[in-house]
């Protein structure tokens, strides 16, 4: 069953067309060979391996049958490789929310969740937080031993609603690596974690019709109603209009722009259809706090 249709603008078609890869029990050297490579893209986040940096010893306990997909996918996860992309220099709020991405394939559902394993962490160590990802019910009813992990965008019982868009907070298209991105080490959910907000769904890197933009990173649009920044207007009926995507004469397109006004409630739909006239899209309506 498809994902979604509009899975070819969100990034996610080839998750639609293909099955997750498992290493059956009369597997072929081709099988081996497909679950490894799918394994170094899941838990590496698609970024580029050189061949002097495979960890050459797990493949070959894998090809002989002498320890799990799992248990591959543990060795990975632990090794300096995994490491030095992701652990090293990354803010601690970045480095979980990957291993929830690359280990079981969503994002985290609270802040609750970031709490226990920064705490994991601290008290026992790198190794016992993989571990803990590798050793839960979620993994085994999930993955089982011979599945490689996989994004996990179809809700399944004991999932959250609110994981499938934050899902794409971290998935950036299928042919983006976790490295290569604007935000570089930076969290991407911290902000939305800490207020317990559902996360917009961003198009994937690359792409030009995107389902929301980018909140600018120096905080320029305006969040609050200042004394005198508006015409009129009662406590709690003003609103922050948040616009992207204006393309009218005399617009320049410019990629990801965004701006914010503030608007009272009897001019907020008239604000909506010139928005709608220049081609813009609005990115969101919230109260505007008048203080």
């Amino acid at each position: 069953m498809p994902i979604t249709v509009a899975a070819s603008r969100l990034g996610i078609a080839p998750y639609n067309e293909t099955q997750p890869v498992e290493l059956r029990p009369d597997w072929t050297t081709e099988d081996v060979n497909l679950v490894i490579r799918a394994a170094y893209r899941q838990v590496l986040g698609n970024d580029y391996i050189m061949d002097s940096e495979r960890l050459k010893g797990a493949e070959s306990l894998l090809r002989n049958g002498s320890i799990s997909v799992r248990e591959f996918i543990r060795t990975l996860a632990k090794s300096e490789l995994y490491k030095k992309k992701f652990f090293y220099g990354s803010f601690q709020t970045r480095v979980i929310e990957l291993n929830y991405k690359h280990l079981l394939g969503r994002a985290p559902y609270g802040e609750d969740e970031v709490v226990f394993h920064l705490d994991l962490y601290e008290t026992q160590g790198f190794d016992a937080e993989i571990d803990s990802y590798l050793d839960s019910v979620e993994y085994q009813e999930n993955f089982g031993e011979n599945i490689v992990p996989y994004y996990r965008f179809n809700n399944q019982v004991g999932d959250r609603t609110v994981g499938f868009t934050r899902l794409f907070r971290l998935y950036r298209g299928y042919a983006n690596s976790d490295r290569a991105q604007l935000e570089r080490k930076d969290s991407r959910l911290a902000t939305e974690l800490a207020q317990n907000t559902a996360s917009a769904i961003i198009g994937p890197s690359g792409s030009n019709s995107g389902w929301a933009y980018r909140p600018s990173k120096a905080g320029v649009t305006p969040a609050k109603a200042l004394g005198g920044s508006v015409p009129f207007g009662k406590a709690g009926k003003l609103f922050r209009v948040e616009i992207a995507a204006i393309s009218a004469p005399g617009y320049p397109k410019v990629r990801r722009s965004n701006k914010a006004i503030i608007v009272p409630f009897e001019q907020l739909n008239a604000t909506l259809q010139q928005v709608s006239r220049l081609g813009g899209k609005i990115a969101s309506i919230t109260p505007a706090s008048l203080n």
